[in-house]
């Protein structure tokens, strides 16, 4: 039997006389059209995969026939989530002695950002840095924190200078910020701090906040401050001062 779509003159004269159907054909443009369509199809489902989680491709997978673009993107967010894990591998202060310096700030500093908080346990400014570095550690995983004693790591180093932030990186010193001053006295914020390290690249600067935002981080800087009183009162005012 003859192909009814074959372009012939018999066949035009049998689709005149309504003998066949029509031939079946597409223009170039409706083929053009239904190649743009697939391929627009298939970012868009390639870009909706970016966003997913390990379990939601796991899901997929199971669903989907084609399932060679799934294992590619699972594969390369385990990579994501592995480099990740290896940068946010710290989480809290540390805190080390003169004989540890040139290891674990010097020689760490060529690998990831390194904040020195030089302190002295008496002095409630110290510890109210080390309370608001604490949560910062935890924060910025992938930035080191550590504390040493003032005049342990500087000989004959005042303790009217402490806290003193040092920060290291790319094996040297980036920043050295002296004095609760520096950060708002008593009255020294996460956000204060954070502003300051952030100034040096040592951690990612902070977001716009709402009202909400700031009122709770307002009571929890009273609050910190208000367990220090007693601690205050009790300390000196002399040489061995804070700023």
């Amino acid at each position: 039997m003859d192909d009814p779509n074959a372009d012939t003159e018999w066949n035009d004269i049998l689709r005149a006389r309504g003998i066949i159907p029509p031939k079946d054909e597409q223009s170039k443009e409706a083929i053009e059209d239904l190649y743009v369509d697939a391929l627009n199809a298939r970012k868009k489902e390639e870009e909706s995969l970016e966003n997913k989680t390990l379990d939601e491709l796991d899901e997929l997978e199971d669903e989907l026939d084609d399932d060679r673009i799934i294992l590619e993107y699972r594969k390369q967010r385990l990579q994501e989530m592995q480099k990740l894990a290896e940068k946010d591998k710290y989480g809290e202060v540390t805190q080390i002695s003169k004989p540890d310096f040139v290891k674990e700030v010097t020689e760490a500093s060529k690998e990831c950002y390194v904040v020195v908080h030089l302190f002295k346990d008496y002095i409630p400014a110290c510890k109210l840095m080390n309370q608001h570095l604490a949560q910062l550690a935890k924060e910025f995983k992938s930035t080191k924190f550590v504390k040493i004693i003032g005049d342990q790591c500087i000989p004959n180093y005042p303790d009217r200078n402490v806290p003193t932030l040092l920060v290291y990186g790319e094996g040297d010193i980036k920043a050295n910020i002296v004095g609760a001053v520096a950060f708002g006295g008593m009255n020294m914020t996460v956000s204060s701090i954070r502003a300051q390290l952030a100034n040096v690249g040592a951690v990612p600067p902070e977001k716009k906040e709402d009202e909400g935002d700031k009122k709770k981080r307002s009571i929890y800087s009273s609050a910190a401050t208000a367990a220090l009183s007693s601690d205050e009162e009790e300390s000196d005012n002399d040489d061995r001062g804070y700023y």
